[in-house]
């Protein structure tokens, strides 16, 4: 599911790639929306605090909050042996739209 999730997100507008600690980074206007640990089959987005709430209720096998102050804040991990490929895609482009310039943001909104 990482080449999936590499491939979602790299089809959105200006999104770079990058290394990020042991981790790989995506990037929009030079923040971070999204990580991934190909190795622990998970990935980490950023969602506002409400966003966050709507997909945890969905399954906390398949995506939970970050179980520290940074989960707090919206970071959220995902299962990616568990999620399907539809869920992902919506919880990758809402994390992009939480950190997009908002002209950005829109073109992912209304495609």
């Amino acid at each position: 599911m990482f080449d999936t999730l590499r491939q979602t997100v790299l089809s959105f507008p200006e999104v770079t790639e990058s290394p990020h600690f042991e981790k790989t980074s995506f990037r929009v206007n030079n923040k971070i929306f999204a990580t991934a640990v190909p190795e622990h089959n998970r990935a980490t987005v950023k969602l506002s605090p409400a966003d966050q709430d709507v997909f945890c209720t969905f399954d906390n096998a398949v995506i939970y909050p970050v179980p520290n102050k940074w989960g707090k804040q919206g970071w959220t991990h995902i299962n990616l042996l568990a999620v399907k490929e539809e869920m992902l895609t919506e919880i990758l482009k809402t994390a992009y739209c939480e950190v997009a310039p908002k002209h950005l943001a829109d073109l992912i909104i209304f495609e």
